[in-house]
């Protein structure tokens, strides 16, 4: 998404940018303290919300707004002041927000949630369970070198946030096969590897580790099937009869999604 962020007062546009890029990771944020420089600006760029002080030197938000509607009027003016007494003619301009400084991360989100509903806020990390497994950070697709280091996280994410030891992983991982001292071995040749691939994409804390056992942080990701379970209609739309397909393993599961 596309961001405008308009105050004269450098410290305060300092914080509605850091308090953006932190609610909408991967976000785009243009960065104003001039009306002349913002409205060149959205003439050639579209921008999806705009965030606007409203004391703006020898202008004000509110007529650096009706300008911006001008060029744009689907953008979404959001106005950050410390001035309550201007939420009345806020409100006349249609303002789509209206926050009191200093903007709060929590705030934005808030804000946001409402314009734009899940698609503003994704983390991101995303893990795809529908039609094949597949992890997206910032929307590049993860790329492991072992098959069973893919197949162990996935397992992982079908737990839910709940502990899995070693020997259960071992049964899983090689069903057929004794638990013996070369299974262990081999399977820490796959964690090895599963927390290097995570390592080197910048995520590794979506693993938690405690003694002889492995859980995914279920609050550092978004998950299309946790999605389904919570009700959300993207969700349950993009659910084929296809949940982790590729692993058999799975199937218990089929019966949850079905009847839902």
């Amino acid at each position: 998404m596309r961001f405008l962020a308009v105050d004269d007062e450098p410290m305060a546009l300092k914080d509605i940018v850091d308090a953006l890029r932190e609610a909408v990771p991967g976000c785009e944020v243009a960065a104003f303290s001039k009306v002349s420089e913002t409205l060149e600006y959205v003439r050639y760029s579209a921008v999806d919300a705009a965030f606007l002080d409203i004391e703006l030197g020898h202008s004000t938000g509110l007529v650096l707004a009706k300008d911006l509607k001008d060029i744009q009027p689907d953008i979404h003016i959001i106005f950050v002041t410390s001035f309550q007494q201007y939420a009345y003619e806020a409100i006349q301009l249609h303002a789509t927000g209206y926050l009191m400084k200093p903007a709060l991360t929590a705030d934005i989100l808030r804000e946001l949630t409402f314009l734009y509903g899940s698609r503003a806020v994704q983390k991101r990390i995303q893990v795809q369970t529908f039609g094949g497994f597949q992890v997206f950070v910032d929307g590049i697709p993860l790329v492991f070198s072992r098959a069973k280091s893919k197949e162990l996280l996935a397992y992982l994410v079908k737990r839910h946030g709940n502990a899995v030891t070693t020997p259960q992983a071992c049964a899983l991982l090689w069903e057929d096969n004794p638990y013996n001292r070369k299974q262990k071995n081999y399977y820490q040749v796959v964690l090895l590897d599963l927390r290097m691939t995570l390592s080197r994409a910048g995520i590794e804390d979506i693993i938690v580790h405690s003694r002889n056992s492995l859980a995914v942080d279920i609050t550092r990701f978004d998950c299309d099937s946790y999605q389904f379970l919570d009700g959300d209609p993207r969700a349950v739309n993009s659910y084929h009869h296809d949940y982790l397909c590729d692993y058999s393993w799975a199937e218990d599961m089929t019966g949850l999604f079905e009847k839902n």
